[in-house]
């Protein structure tokens, strides 16, 4: 039973999100560098699994650490959605604060792991700057709701998501196969980075009256529900337009546009969106806009082979 409640904690179905920016920038990068050899395939690398363990390893500790500080907070009593495991007593805090320091552990020596693979000890000044980058990553995913100065609470999570689940995840697993920077990369992990953010900002748009009464000034509750509602369209609009001017950047065939399948969904998503006048009637719409967006990173990637 102890079991389950972890397994709820962690939240799996935000999994498949925080996996998107890995599967694209893992691609692009094996791509720039093993296109000449059609004998390799990019699932038979170990930086590729490696660098979405790593990544599973921080949603999960941000799942977790999601989870406590909203709980000792009291800002979870009345959510709507999944039953948060604090809150309800399922878990304590000191059972929930152990299981976020194994996590952290684990994904440290995953991450360690990753980082040797990628730049073994030619390139130490490497190791240090992603290892550097991983630390960043925990702090972040820890501080988001815990402690006195949770930048969640002060409506900067959307950089962070847009950071993190953006830039960092298409860039930086780009760069450990490749071993420099292309800027044309920054499209698609702006896409990744803003549909992500589309994610919690329909988080924030069910909770706003709760975090409201709890003093968690997310975003939507400076912006107001009319505002946020039209950032939203701008969530979802920008990352179209991102990946529509890398593909003409970097335009092939005709089947690199398949990826626009994904947006046929987002764009019911924006229509309800607009629509909507109860707000916990957008909980469903959250598991929409995340597997919508792995869908996105799946045809980005089919469509740089086709």
């Amino acid at each position: 039973m102890m079991l389950k409640n972890y397994i709820k904690a962690a939240r799996l179905r935000t999994l498949p999100l925080s996996v998107s920016g890995i599967i694209i920038g893992c691609k692009l990068g094996f791509d720039d560098v093993m296109y000449a050899d059609s004998t390799i395939t990019l699932w038979r690398t170990p930086i590729f699994w490696l660098a979405i363990l790593t990544t599973i390893g921080f949603q999960v500790l941000s799942n977790f650490a999601n989870d406590y500080g909203d709980g000792v907070k009291g800002s979870d009593k009345n959510r709507t959605g999944e039953e948060r495991m604090v809150s309800s007593g399922a878990i304590t805090p000191k059972q929930m604060k152990s299981a976020m320091i194994i996590t952290t552990i684990i994904t440290l020596i995953i991450a360690l792991l990753l980082i040797y693979v990628s730049f073994g000890k030619e390139n130490f000044g490497y190791s240090i700057l992603f290892f550097g980058l991983g630390i960043a990553s925990i702090t972040a995913a820890i501080k988001y709701t815990v402690g006195n100065s949770a930048y969640g609470y002060s409506g900067f999570g959307d950089v962070f998501v847009f950071l993190f689940f953006g830039l960092l995840s298409v860039v930086g697993s780009y760069f450990l196969y490749t071993k420099h920077i292309n800027l044309k990369v920054f499209l698609p992990a702006i896409s990744v980075g803003l549909l992500s953010t589309a994610v919690l900002n329909l988080n924030n748009l069910r909770d706003r009256e709760e975090d409201k009464k709890n003093n968690k000034n997310t975003l939507v509750v400076k912006l107001g529900n009319k505002k946020a509602k039209k950032y939203h369209y701008l969530l979802i609009f920008g990352a179209l337009v991102s990946a529509l001017i890398y593909s003409f950047l970097d335009f092939r065939t005709i089947y690199q546009l398949i990826f626009l399948v994904a947006f046929l969904p987002l764009f019911k998503n924006v229509k309800t969106v607009a629509q909507n006048k109860i707000p916990a009637e957008l909980d469903s719409e959250l598991k929409k806009v995340a597997l919508s967006t792995f869908l996105f990173a799946i045809l980005f990637g089919i469509g740089q082979l086709l």
